[in-house]
């Protein structure tokens, strides 16, 4: 059986037109809009074709239906700097996420999700410390906010190469909160991303609420709050301080010198010259992009991690998984932080299948 869908979601993943994947192959476009459609299946030389042009096992188009993630449901970043093409493509990986995802969650039981959904009209600044008080982190530092979402249950995957453009984004899938991280970002960077899309979870999960470039901006102002609470950075943070300054201030926070200089800026520490002059020499020296040392490690998901250790364990293979999903291993790494690299044993032969629920619940930190 052919699932005309699956055609459509592996040719959105490597970001083609149907003219595109037409030329590929070497068929007409009516041809694929046919296949797309479920007027055609085709035949077994041309999917063959098709398999290898996208990258994807032949197994892939005969399977189930996988549920298409809406782009109206995700809150997208660097909509500005994205075309189409790969849009469509970070969107078709949060498809083939959410099978990953599922197929994880009948094995093991993940934290439940628990992430205040505020109403419209709440200010990012008071959201932050809502969320902050409703999960007992005071006014101090947060040491790994990755790992801090996950207990929270929200679940972590990250962005492909080829969605490189992308910074982040999020989405509500019924009642479990995704968020989708840029692996190519710095870890200040990364971080703050994270913080950002919580922002949107929190505060544009409802249908009347900004969208464009107003949800960013509170969405921002979230992160900001989130990540460097107001009453601890007025309590801590040096009365007009030099660059070098603001790169030793900034490590508690385990921020960018940028985020920083903008989050005191915004508490009226700096003035506007003073915080222009920052700026322009935060460009001059290269820190826009690359954090000036030390710099912090790029965080990455425990959760994950601790799935694949206890896969690898059982003798279950990032293969084995890749089976499963109708997929190459190289998918699974992209969007796993490419924790699911694991070698066949050496017999080479295909490990026996873990029992489903056979592990316990994952302790998180």
């Amino acid at each position: 059986m052919f699932t005309p869908s699956r055609l459509t979601l592996a040719r959105k993943r490597r970001g083609l037109t149907k003219k595109g994947l037409a030329e590929l192959i070497g068929v007409s476009t009516r041809s694929i809009t046919a296949f797309e459609s479920g007027e055609l299946a085709p035949k077994p030389d041309n999917l063959k074709k098709i398999s290898e042009a996208l990258g994807f096992p032949a197994s892939f188009f005969e399977a189930e239906d996988l549920p298409e993630l809406a782009s109206e449901a995700v809150s997208f970043r660097s909509l500005s700097k994205m075309g189409a093409a790969q849009r469509h493509s970070a969107l078709a990986a949060g498809t083939i996420a959410f099978a990953l995802h599922d197929w994880i969650s009948d094995r093991f039981k993940l934290p439940a999700p628990n992430v205040p959904k505020l109403g419209p009209g709440v200010d990012p600044e008071t959201a932050a410390q809502v969320v902050r008080a409703e999960w007992n982190l005071g006014e101090k530092p947060i040491p790994n906010l990755i790992h801090l979402l996950e207990v929270r249950g929200v679940r972590v995957f990250s962005i492909t190469q080829e969605c490189r453009e992308l910074d982040a984004y999020s989405l509500w899938r019924g009642d479990q909160p995704f968020v989708f991280l840029n692996t190519q970002k710095s870890g200040e960077h990364s971080r703050f991303d994270a913080a950002h899309e919580l922002g949107h979870l929190v505060l544009h999960w409802h249908h009347d609420v900004p969208q464009g470039r107003p949800a960013e901006q509170e969405a921002h102002q979230f992160a900001a709050a989130f990540l460097m609470p107001a009453q601890s950075i007025l309590a801590t943070a040096p009365r007009n301080p030099s660059l070098n300054q603001l790169i030793k201030a900034k490590k508690p926070w385990r921020v960018s010198v940028g985020a920083l200089a903008h989050r005191l800026h915004e508490l009226k520490v700096l003035s506007d010259w003073h915080y222009r002059t920052l700026c322009i020499e935060i460009g001059n020296r290269g820190y826009r992009t690359n954090e000036p040392e030390p710099r912090i490690d790029r965080e990455t998901s425990q959760v994950l991690n601790k799935v694949f250790a206890a896969l690898r364990r059982e003798g279950c293979t990032n293969a084995e998984i890749a089976r499963d999903l109708h997929v190459n291993p190289q998918e699974l790494e992209a969007l796993v932080f490419g924790l699911a690299i694991m070698p066949l044993g050496e017999s080479g032969g295909v490990p026996a299948r873990p029992k489903l629920n056979s592990y316990p619940p994952l302790e998180l930190a």
